[in-house]
């Protein structure tokens, strides 16, 4: 079936309960790597690029609903072109993390590379709000695939050397997608091609580097050869999964469609509500007493939680709240100029780059000082202590807030939040074991995509909610659906037939729900305030770890 690999680390230290975590990281000897030259440079080019198409169709929705709902209609539906994404990645990652452990690494990225391809197809053709919808489904199932596969195949194919490198490098494409999603959605809405090629332009990318995936990367299984499918697939953890996917997907349900579609009293948003929390609970006592399941083959690394390692706890925290301070800005600052300036897709994508640029500059920089200067904990201190301020700024906006005023806040928010973005990776690595290292890239990921799943959720939710009851204050007899679709953009006609002072008093409505969604980002940097103050002042030890 392929090379056969050991699990991702380096060899295994069975002594652990007497090594420090530097003994974790020591060098070995090992062969120089097997690819070279034009082939190497495809390889990774074609492997980083299925990073970048991930990032980028997370955020490329961010200013482009108005348009998907002006075509497809549906605006009850609006948040689910964003969170549908999300929700399934947050859901599937831990399954899809297993399926990699046990199943040929090679094919397994191919599959995922096929699924999100198809999702990308049926969002770029989708004739309806639930067929994009859908593919966005599949489009987040296939890009954590994707994203697993990056993190597999990096460390397999580079030597111990040269691994922080590339490994790092796959958080710069991250951020590189991330950053110019909302601009090339922009882009391609303000142009001929339409917002449809947001998602089409997946298929020219994975075209293109569909033969490199196909002849060039090797074929690697995890497992002794000749493991046969039931052995292998005893060792997944259905019931986990289950439980974890049926939690992500009745909580968003519910969170999504209360107080737009139904109100928050609404038997069907109760029922919903309820089940996400008894499941999720059911998960947690399921992982911690391994129902149905082992200690080596339960689904969330429980391990990694416990009152030995508060350190832990309070790195799954900050990376949650990392993305909550990273998601709410990315979101609601191209709202905002598109409602009071009136800006174009691009246009208003353009007003985040004082936000990115600066989460993008601290985001390598405190990488690199966090390697020259290896304590963390004032990282964390005082990039929560700046998420804080920018969030409270952006809280004050109003309609007549200046440009310049908004891009200092923001400026402000993306400085404190990429300082510590990716410094829970570097934390988690430094302080685990070795042959424990799968588990701490697992658990750190998943906090970094539940807090971006809820930030997103829960935004949404608080603006419209917000939004909707302020503008039913000023327009009471207009009709709960035309100030819906007013909200979401398609429906700008309401807000121009209105005299100026009641069109200002309706913009205002609308830019008080955007604010109120920065008390999540405030809360995020409060919270990460409060971890960095309990941490000890300690050094990581970073020879086994990539910095920032």
């Amino acid at each position: 079936m392929g090379e056969t690999v050991d699990e991702w680390s380096p060899p295994r230290i069975h002594d652990e309960e007497k090594s420090t975590p530097s003994e974790y990281s020591v060098a070995v000897s090992e062969p120089p790597r097997k690819v070279h030259g034009v082939a190497w440079f495809l390889l990774v080019l074609a492997i980083y690029s299925s990073t970048f198409l991930y990032a980028l169709d997370n955020t490329i929705v961010a200013n482009i609903q108005p348009a998907i709902v002006h075509a497809l209609d549906g605006v009850d539906k609006i948040a689910w072109v964003g969170v549908a994404f999300l929700m399934a990645s947050s859901a599937t990652l831990l399954t899809i993390l297993q399926l990699f452990s046990q199943f040929n690494i090679k094919w397994m990225y191919i599959i995922s590379i096929a699924i999100f391809e198809i999702g990308s197809a049926v969002c770029g053709a989708a004739p309806t709000m639930n067929a994009m919808i859908g593919g966005r489904i599949i489009c987040g199932v296939g890009g954590v695939g994707q994203y697993i596969g990056v993190m597999n195949f990096m460390p397999r194919l580079t030597t111990m050397k040269e691994r922080p490198i590339y490994i790092g490098a796959i958080g710069i494409t991250w951020g590189a997608g991330t950053v110019l999603g909302p601009i090339l959605g922009g882009a391609f809405t303000d142009s001929s091609a339409g917002w449809r090629w947001s998602f089409y332009i997946n298929l020219c990318i994975g075209g293109l580097f569909a033969p490199v995936y196909l002849f060039l990367l090797p074929s690697l299984d995890p497992q002794p050869r000749g493991t046969p499918l039931k052995q292998r697939f005893a060792r997944i953890d259905f019931l986990g999964s289950f439980l974890l996917i049926g939690a992500f997907v009745a909580g968003i349900i519910g969170v999504n469609f209360a107080g737009v579609e139904y109100a928050w009293s609404a038997p069907g948003i109760i029922v919903a509500l309820v089940l996400s929390g008894v499941a999720f609970i059911a998960f947690g006592f399921q992982q911690v007493y391994c129902i149905l399941t082992t200690p080596d083959t339960r689904l969330f690394p429980v391990e990694m939680v416990s009152w030995r390692q508060p350190l832990m706890v309070m790195v799954f925290v900050c990376g949650c709240c990392a993305t909550v301070c990273l998601t709410v800005p990315t979101y609601m600052i191209p709202l905002h100029f598109q409602f009071v300036s009136a800006d174009g897709s691009l246009q208003a994508a353009v007003r985040l780059l004082p936000f990115v640029c600066l989460l993008v500059f601290s985001s390598v920089a405190g990488g690199y000082m966090v390697s020259v200067l290896p304590y963390y904990k004032p990282w964390f201190l005082v990039g929560g202590a700046l998420c804080l301020i920018g969030s409270a700024l952006m809280f004050t906006v109003r309609a007549g807030t200046s440009a310049g005023a908004i891009y200092g806040y923001s400026a402000i928010l993306g400085l404190g939040s990429g300082m510590y973005s990716q410094l829970g990776h570097s934390v988690a690595q430094a302080k685990t074991p070795v042959h424990q290292l799968p588990a701490a890239v697992a658990f750190t990921t998943t906090a970094q995509l539940n807090g971006m799943t809820f930030a997103l959720s829960l935004a949404q939710c608080v603006f419209l909610n917000e939004a909707i009851k302020h503008i039913q204050w000023v327009l009471p007899s207009e009709s709960h659906e035309r100030i819906v679709s007013t909200i979401s953009g398609a429906g700008s006609t309401l807000v121009q037939s209105l005299d100026p002072e009641t069109q200002g008093k309706v913009i205002d409505a609308i830019v008080y729900g955007l604010d109120r969604a920065y008390i999540l980002s405030i809360v995020a940097g409060a919270l990460v305030v409060l971890m960095g103050l309990a941490m000890k002042w300690e050094k990581l030890e970073l020879s086994g770890a990539v910095a920032g």
